[in-house]
């Protein structure tokens, strides 16, 4: 199999090398016909992939739950849909062992730095907590549908 073939053609590379991955698993010896180096890469890159869509879903609904906060007279409804459909869909992909991976602050920061230079109707928004005010279990609720907005709220209020 020609080298360039994993630049070339990412989708025909996957389709040979899982087709030659299913012929190994049967027995056969096609060994020396796997881009190993590539495969190890790509197995590695999916978890980095689902990773970075978990944080990337927690940092747009700390975004909208900051936006909230910030101009309680903006399009609550809108921000607030937004934050729980980002938080609905971050539980789905969350999975255990991310835990130790996500910094939450850091996300918080991102957050933050995105809506502190925004302005609503030409108004900077509130002030809002500086470091996160928000633990994993606050944005990653186990059952569906239960993410409290009010309470995710209620966090970034003065003195919370």
């Amino acid at each position: 199999m020609p080298d360039d073939l994993y630049t070339a053609d990412i989708l025909l590379w996957s389709d040979r090398q899982a087709d030659l991955l299913r012929r190994l698993a049967r027995g056969e010896r096609v060994n020396d016909a796997i881009d190993w180096a590539n495969v190890i890469e790509e197995v590695e890159s999916v978890g980095r992939s689902e990773l970075r869509t978990v944080e990337s879903l927690l940092t747009r609904a700390m975004e909208h739950l900051l936006k909230l906060h910030g101009w309680p007279d903006g399009p609550a409804a809108k921000w607030r849909q937004e934050a729980f459909v980002f938080l609905i869909d971050a539980r789905k992909a969350f999975a255990p062992s991310m835990r130790q991976a996500i910094d939450l602050h850091f996300l918080y920061q991102d957050a933050r730095a995105v809506v502190t230079r925004m302005t609503y109707r030409r108004l900077p928004p509130r002030p809002a907590p500086e470091r996160c005010p928000y633990t994993l279990d606050d944005l990653i609720v186990p059952r569906p549908g239960v993410a409290d907005i009010d309470a995710l709220l209620a966090h970034l209020a003065p003195g919370a």
